[in-house]
């Protein structure tokens, strides 16, 4: 069995937390006798962290500074929409990966890259 985990920085964590919960409903734990103030993320099918950033971000224009991951939705319209009501912008708009799915990218609060994706093998 295979399992992946991911992690988030944040310059303000209470602010990406607010941004996650509202946008996929993870639940966050803060995890105590850490060096670092560090939280636990915990969804479907999905296991991570979200920690401080411990150094400056580049500018946005950048390009990605870290690992991108795309997390599965069921209607990418309706979660796109939940991202820019919370502050999150488009880096990427919809687009067909043809006979797999919808995919779109979007940059959080926090300036980190990411992305959703809807199957439908009909995505043309």
């Amino acid at each position: 069995m295979s399992s992946i985990y991911f992690e988030i920085q944040a310059r303000e964590p209470s602010r990406a937390i607010s941004f996650y919960e509202k946008v996929f409903g993870w639940k966050f734990t803060k995890m105590e006798m850490l060096p670092i103030d560090y939280w636990r993320i915990e969804g479907d099918e999905l296991t991570g962290g979200l920690l401080q950033s411990p150094a400056p971000l580049p500018p946005l224009e950048c390009g990605t500074n870290a690992f991108v991951c795309s997390f599965e939705v069921n209607n990418f319209d309706k979660v796109a929409q939940v991202i820019e009501a919370e502050g999150g912008q488009v880096a990427m708009p919809k687009f067909a990966v043809p006979g797999i799915c919808w995919q779109g990218y979007f940059i959080d609060t926090e300036n980190n890259t990411f992305g959703i994706f809807q199957p439908d093998e009909q995505a043309r």
